[in-house]
């Protein structure tokens, strides 16, 4: 069976997405483009006159998205589509999926910042607002989060928050464990000098 190329993909109509398979790069083009028909149809048509326009223009908005998971893309065009009477140039809508944190329920850096600084413990117990605040609490440290001045963790902590929301705007479902039973044994809390000696490494993983 031969497979078609991802170029030659964009040109198809007609593509059903309800379908079990997932969506790729090339289904979200298509499918953002039918929608901007259906919403913008007489701005759609005057600007994709010819069938060639309509497959170059695809063609062209698939090489400037590929960097942004199929699910991001068409939640960004659901988001335009609602917010703007004009159909997007490129620009305009590599900004509604560069500002797309809020189309996946997920809080801003600052206000995920101020949630894990000041959740209380047990920290698995807490009703986060979004899965992946406490991964990213996490993986900056509790500890490092609580003791240090903000302009040294926060830079940290936006470095984390923001892989995850990659991961999140890919698809990825995250989960928080359920807390363990309470051991016999207490956690051992770093001292100073353990602290400051993970905190340098910490920078000088991030380049800071």
């Amino acid at each position: 069976m031969a497979i078609t190329p991802a170029a030659d993909r964009v040109a198809e109509p007609d593509q059903d997405y309800a379908n079990d398979r997932e969506l790729d790069h090339v289904d979200a083009v298509n499918q953002i483009f039918a929608e901007f028909e259906f919403a913008y149809h007489n701005q759609f048509h005057k600007a994709f006159a010819e069938v060639e326009a309509l497959v170059i223009a695809k063609k062209y908005w698939l090489s400037n998205l590929e960097r942004y998971s199929p699910e991001q893309i068409v939640a960004a065009a659901k988001h335009v589509i609602q917010s703007q009477d004009y159909l997007p140039s490129i620009a305009a809508f590599i900004r509604a999926c560069e500002a797309g944190t809020d189309l996946f329920g997920l809080p801003s850096v600052r206000q995920a910042y101020v949630e894990a600084c000041s959740a209380p413990s047990p920290k698995k117990e807490f009703n986060w607002s979004h899965e992946a605040v406490y991964p990213a609490g996490s993986a900056a440290g509790w500890y490092f989060l609580a003791n240090e001045p903000e302009a040294t963790v926060f830079p940290v902590f936006e470095y984390h928050y923001e892989q995850l929301c990659r991961r999140v705007m890919y698809g990825e479902e995250l989960t928080i464990e359920a807390p363990e039973a309470l051991s016999d044994k207490v956690e051992r809390k770093l001292d100073k000098e353990e602290a400051k000696v993970r905190l340098a490494k910490l920078k000088k993983d991030l380049n800071l």
